[in-house]
Parts: structure tokens; C-alpha cells; sequence
């Protein structure tokens, strides 16, 4: 008498002979005597060669570029094989465990599992043929160990069709086209036969996803609420060209596919987390006065329309938090631009799973208050905890006047005013640049050439709120840059330097990046820094270590700006220090743009308000998402002349 689907089911699952487990139940068989649901064993029955040994074991999987070798053939072949037996054996344990699943799901259930016993027997036959024993390698129970746990029909779809079998559909083409390429066409039609099975697989679960699923929820919502850590829908993803192809022929919709193709989370190394709160000056000048920080239009603007530049410093493996999560079509912008794109969520959406770290902009109240529920879920093992905000002092001026006296260096005379007397003390006979002591990118500045009226508004106003300016004389700016360093672990390393674009009164217009440092300098300039001035020493050895003892405690990226300027008589002099910024920086930004999108080439990096764009330049934030600004990007490679122009 023919096997019914139960007896097929048991034999696959429980029978310790590979020749048992690899036998075809009939075509068709009868589903009528479903018994009892079992508990999913430990592990199924299998010949003690393909037991599954220590897992600390691991065979090496081969890429693409080793497959042109027999044996390196072989070995791909005895990881796929294994893993198509892994789907059999699953597959046959929720028929077992799940008898009163609905019996067209069931059905296709047992046909998936006779393909899956096939696709083994197809990969073992190429495995022989290539000198490989199917057990002479460790064998990986990763599979079983993920989906056996399912507690119901619809943790099987998810995380069997939907996520691993999804999968597949990038693996199975890819590797198909590459056996083709170095001439395997056997192998390459057992792939072909495998992708066109897969299609099959993911669109059954995806045909019961839509069945089982709440009514008001998408397909994609369906999915990616149903998943728990470690899986995640970018496990859905082979680590090899994205196939929206496939995915349309097993019945996806476009929503469902650009949610995917866009989508990213740690496959194994803990999540960094990450926050821009770039109003961190006005927060702590709001702490130091008692009194509640409320953004107004446009600090509000700045927090929303420019929190996509946490792309520039986040991994794909990151989670990056934001307040308005960006439209599906412009992280494919981005996307295709060549920027990996970190797990992009919700500020309201971030769930308790292990995290490598905490990373804002800055770490000042607001970020410390916003970040601290995360503080218990971070490993120990990481520098990036959760800490306290940093002294309020640290966001101020007085921080950057703390490093030039640390150095010995005054490169300009200046002061603190805080009353009006040594305001108009300073004036005399001088063209002064006032600075507001908590501020960011040159807002809040003023030059004067004489008491007057408006500056008596605007000193008194600054000096009431901020406690005192700072002053120092109007220089002949000749060049900006910024040295852009991390501390980590009581540790510091100079990751670059970057050309500041700023205008007469210092305000912040932009960034200028080349292949070199040196390359954006004059002939003038650059013998000035690398001769007269010392500049290596300064910046890679003296600034540094002057920053860690001044910064006790600290971890996270740190800026210094400085400045190239003329005197009276004409010469070249260098003002070490401008300003220290103990924070992400604008200058940092670029650089880790440049790094992603153009290494080896020019760039030129700003901030515009929307309504002044003229079309220059990819706009790393929305548009039409955007209240009053704009973050762009513009690339050259080998040609600096548009850049000069800048």
C-alpha cells in the first residue's frame, strides 16, 4: 500500500539512512490519517556521518571567485546539499507538527518537500562528480536550529518561504550565471531547475502569508511583524546581486520588493545606534540657564530635514533612528547611488535586541535622556555606551580658548566680554568678529567696527542668554580647514582633514574634499603648513595628545577647525585652533561620504536652504520631504576645476 503524507513525513524526519530520507513519497499521496502533533527532536535521525558535530567547526564556503576549482566545487555543493536536506527534514516536521493545517496547505507542503528531496539528490550527484563525500565536511544546522523552533503554520512561512527560501532566489540565479560563465552548464541546470522551484516555494508561502495575515496589514507589514531577532528581512537577501525578477514571478508586489531591496540589520555583529540631535549647543546653553530648550521653525528644520546625514557615518549593519523615517524612494536613491544603507526604523519602532554601541551627533542632554533606555541592552564589550552628558562647558567656545592655552598657543589676541564695558574696551580702534558662546557653523556671529547701538542690542541680548561672547579680531582669512579625530578607549587617531568653505564672518557654506589634503592647497599655502608651520607635528602629534587630556573620559569623534590667515604686512599665519568641536561635525560628514562615494575623487559637500537650490548636485535629503534644507552632494573624479569655482 502507498505512503500517506504522514508516513512520508515520519521516514524523512526519523530514519537514520540517507537513502530513506532521499526515497519519494508517490505523487499525490492521500492526507488522511494526520495523527497527533509531535514536538520538533532536538535534531532529526541521520546516519552518524551526517550528524551535526561542534559547531565552533565551520567549513569555509567558497565564493564565486573559487568555483573555477573541482574540489572548491565540490565543497559548495556539500553546503547546498545539506541545506536542501535541512528543508526536507523541516518540511516534514510541520506536516507532523501542524496536522490541522489546512489541507491545500498541507498539500503543497508535501510537494515543496519531495522538490527538496530532489534538489539533494542533484547537488549530491554533482558533488561526487566533483570528489567530494557527502559528511567529510562539518555540516551546519543553522537552518534547523532557526525554524524548528516555530510555534505556529505562520512562523513556518515566515521564516522557511519568506526569509530563507527568498533567499535563494538571489543565491540560485547568481550562482547559475556564474557556473555558466566558467563553463559548468551540469551544475548550472540543476541551479536553474532549483530557482525555478524556489519561485514556486516562496510564492505557496507567500499565498498563505496573505491568507493568514491581518486584514488592514500589507504584505510587507505582515512580514516584517512576524519576524523576532536574529531574523530580520535582510536575512530575506542573498549577499549577492538583489532579484527583483524572481521575487515578481513568486507574486510580490512592488511595495513589498523595494521594501527589501532597501532593507538592512546586523547579520551577526551588534547594532550601533545612532541619532542626530544637532541643536546639542542650544540644549546645553538651556541647561546652564534652568530653563526648557524649545526649538523654534527653523532649529526644528535642521533636526528633521537633515537627519539623513546619519547615513554618512552608520554601516549597513547599523540601525539609525529617526524622526521622520525617509520615503521607500529616496533610500532607493540612495541606495543606487552606491550608499549601504544601515536598518533604517522609527524612533518609536526599536525593539530590546543586543546593541554594539550608541553613537548621536553629540552627547548632550537631550541625547543622553533619549538614548538611555537603550543603555541595558548594550554589550559591555563595546567603547560606545550610553554615558551622561558631557559637561556643558565642552559645547561651548571656552572649550576651543581651553585647547589653546593647553598648547601654549594665542595665535590671535581676544578674550570673553561679559558686560558691555569690555565690549566697548575691545572696540577700540579694532574691526572685532563676536561669537556666541554656545552656537554651531558660524550662527551667532557679529562683526563690529564700533560700539553702536546694534551691537548694544545684540551683546546685551548674548550676554544675558549666554553669559559672555567671545571676541577676537576680524582676521584676512586666507584658508579653512578642519582635522577631524576619534577617540576611543583613551586612544586617539587623526582620520582626516577636510578644506572648510566659509564666508568673510565664518559661517559654515560648505566642504571641500580631494584624494589629498594637500591637493586643495595653493603652492603659497601648502609650503606655509608643510614647511613654516609644522603642520604634521601639530595636528598628528601635539593637538591630539593635548585633546585627550583635556576631554578625561571621552569617546566619540572630536573636530578641530583652523585657519590659514594674512597679516598686515602680508604674510601667511596659522591660528591652530578656531574652534573644538567635541561632537560629530559637518567635516567629519563628508569625509565619511567621500570614503562611501567617491574615494578617490573630488567632492564638494553643503547645506543650502531649499528655496535657494539651483539644481547643482544629488540632494542627499528628500526635497519633498524637506522644510528648509537641503544636504548635497557633488562628485568629480580627477578634475578639481568645478570645485575651485566653489
Amino acid at each position: 500500500m502507498a505512503e500517506n503524507v504522514r508516513e512520508v513525513a515520519e521516514r524523512i524526519l526519523f530514519s537514520s539512512s540517507l537513502e530513506d530520507k532521499l526515497l519519494l513519497g508517490p505523487r499525490g499521496a492521500k492526507d488522511n490519517c494526520c495523527g497527533k502533533a509531535i514536538k520538533a527532536p532536538q535534531f532529526p535521525e541521520r546516519p552518524e556521518y551526517l550528524t551535526v558535530g561542534d559547531r565552533g567547526i565551520r567549513a569555509d564556503f567558497p565564493g564565486s571567485n573559487r568555483i573555477i576549482d573541482d574540489k572548491e566545487r565540490g565543497v559548495m555543493m556539500h553546503f547546498l546539499a545539506n541545506h536542501e536536506l535541512l528543508a526536507a527534514e523541516l518540511m516534514a516536521l510541520v506536516l507532523l507538527k501542524f496536522p490541522e493545517a489546512p489541507k491545500n496547505y498541507r498539500a503543497g507542503v508535501y510537494e515543496a518537500m519531495r522538490e527538496e528531496q530532489m534538489h539533494t539528490q542533484m547537488y549530491l550527484r554533482r558533488m561526487h562528480d566533483c570528489g567530494v563525500s557527502f559528511g567529510e565536511l562539518p555540516l551546519n544546522d543553522y537552518f534547523w536550529r532557526v525554524v524548528s523552533s516555530m510555534d505556529t503554520v505562520m512562523d513556518f512561512v515566515v521564516r522557511m518561504n519568506l526569509i530563507f527560501e527568498q533567499a535563494n532566489l538571489d543565491y540560485s540565479k547568481y550562482y547559475a550565471e556564474q557556473f555558466r560563465v566558467i563553463g559548468d552548464t551540469g551544475t548550472a541546470v540543476v541551479l536553474d531547475k532549483i530557482y525555478q522551484d524556489e519561485i514556486n516555494h516562496v510564492g505557496h508561502g507567500l499565498k498563505w502569508l496573505r491568507h493568514w495575515k491581518k486584514k488592514d496589514h500589507s504584505d510587507w507589514e505582515a512580514f516584517s511583524s512576524s519576524l523576532h531577532f536574529p531574523l530580520s528581512p535582510s536575512r530575506a537577501k542573498g549577499m549577492v546581486p538583489f532579484n527583483s525578477e524572481g521575487r515578481l514571478d513568486a507574486g510580490f508586489n512592488e511595495e513589498f520588493i523595494s521594501q527589501m531591496k532597501i532593507s538592512g540589520q546586523s547579520r551577526g555583529r551588534t547594532p550601533v545606534v545612532h541619532w542626530f540631535n544637532p541643536n546639542a549647543e542650544l540644549y546645553s546653553l538651556a541647561l546652564v540657564n534652568g530653563i526648557e530648550f524649545r526649538a523654534n521653525r527653523f532649529e526644528r528644520a535642521i533636526e528633521e530635514d537633515l537627519e539623513i546625514l546619519m547615513l554618512a557615518w552608520s554601516r549597513k549593519d547599523d540601525v539609525a533612528l529617526f524622526r521622520n523615517v525617509p520615503s521607500l524612494g529616496h533610500l532607493e536613491k540612495l541606495q543606487s547611488m552606491g550608499l549601504q544603507l544601515p536598518e533604517v526604523l522609527s524612533r518609536h519602532d526599536m525593539d530590546d535586541r543586543k546593541l554594539g554601541g550608541l553613537r548621536p551627533w553629540a552627547w548632550s542632554a537631550d541625547a543622553s535622556d533619549f538614548l538611555k533606555p537603550y543603555a541595558k541592552t548594550v554589550s559591555d564589550r563595546v567603547p560606545w555606551q550610553w554615558r551622561e552628558p558631557i559637561p556643558e562647558v565642552w559645547l561651548s567656545k571656552e572649550i576651543g580658548v581651553s585647547l589653546e592655552e593647553r598648547l601654549g598657543v594665542r595665535d590671535v589676541v581676544g578674550g570673553f566680554c561679559r558686560n558691555l564695558g569690555e565690549v566697548m574696551d575691545i572696540l577700540r580702534g579694532n574691526t572685532i568678529l563676536f561669537k556666541s558662546a554656545y552656537g554651531c557653523s558660524g550662527k551667532g556671529h557679529m562683526i563690529a567696527k564700533s560700539f553702536s547701538k546694534e551691537v548694544q542690542v545684540w551683546a546685551e541680548k548674548k550676554i544675558q542668554l549666554h553669559g559672555f561672547i567671545v571676541s577676537e579680531p576680524f582676521l584676512q582669512r586666507v584658508e579653512d580647514f578642519s582635522v577631524l579625530y576619534e577617540i576611543q578607549n583613551g586612544e586617539i587617531e587623526c582620520l582626516g582633514m577636510t578644506q572648510l568653505i566659509n564666508d568673510s564672518r565664518g559661517q559654515f557654506r560648505g566642504i571641500r574634499l580631494a584624494p589629498r589634503f594637500s591637493k586643495m592647497l595653493s603652492p603659497e599655502v601648502s609650503e606655509f603648513l608643510f614647511k613654516e608651520a609644522d603642520f604634521i607635528s601639530w595636528y598628528n602629534e601635539r593637538i591630539p595628545s593635548a585633546i585627550l587630556k583635556l576631554l578625561p573620559g571621552y569617546s566619540g569623534p572630536v573636530g578641530v577647525d583652523a585657519l590659514v590667515w594674512r597679516d598686515d604686512q602680508g604674510r601667511l599665519m596659522l591660528r591652530h585652533v578656531v574652534e573644538l568641536n567635541v561632537r560629530m561635525t559637518m567635516g567629519r560628514v563628508a569625509l565619511e561620504l567621500q570614503k562611501k562615494l567617491n574615494p578617490n575623487g573630488w567632492a564638494y559637500f553643503s547645506i543650502q536652504r531649499k528655496e535657494k537650490y539651483k539644481g547643482e548636485g544629488v540632494t542627499l535629503n528628500d526635497p519633498d520631504q524637506a522644510k528648509e534644507f537641503l544636504a548635497i552632494w557633488e562628485s568629480h573624479q580627477g578634475d578639481s576645476t568645478a570645485l575651485i569655482r566653489k
